[in-house]
């Protein structure tokens, strides 16, 4: 996975866009204002923050110790931070980033959810 893929993986959702609110080298990418994924695009090697569910988040913690660990300066019940660097298949890192996407959505007011669905 390279920075551009991942870049234009988190814009693929309905809704996303790129902001910078800490500083200009951290994307973070948002939904209706609320964030998904968090990354230095420039960093080596590529991480990314991601909303996890507590239960996956710990699965996959223990399946793989070294490239998936609490999300660093997240709430680490919640979030992991993944190295994108080619190590886990890139299938994996797009189902890690749709979830955190889907979980975000999941947790906005209907009213926005329903906004989300209409074409």
């Amino acid at each position: 996975m390279t920075p551009e893929r991942l870049r234009a993986l988190c814009l693929s959702f309905n809704a996303a866009v790129e902001e910078f609110p800490f500083n200009p080298e951290t994307s973070v990418f948002k939904v209706l204002g609320k964030m998904f994924a968090l990354t230095d695009l420039d960093a080596r090697p590529l991480k990314v923050n991601l909303k996890c569910d507590p239960q996956d988040a710990l699965r996959l913690r223990a399946e793989h110790p070294d490239l998936i660990v609490p999300g660093w300066h997240m709430n680490k019940r919640h979030w992991n931070t993944v190295t994108v660097d080619g190590a886990l298949p890139d299938r994996l890192v797009r189902e890690l980033v749709e979830d955190s996407y889907d979980l975000v959505v999941a947790g906005l007011p209907r009213a926005d959810r329903l906004r989300l669905d209409r074409p």
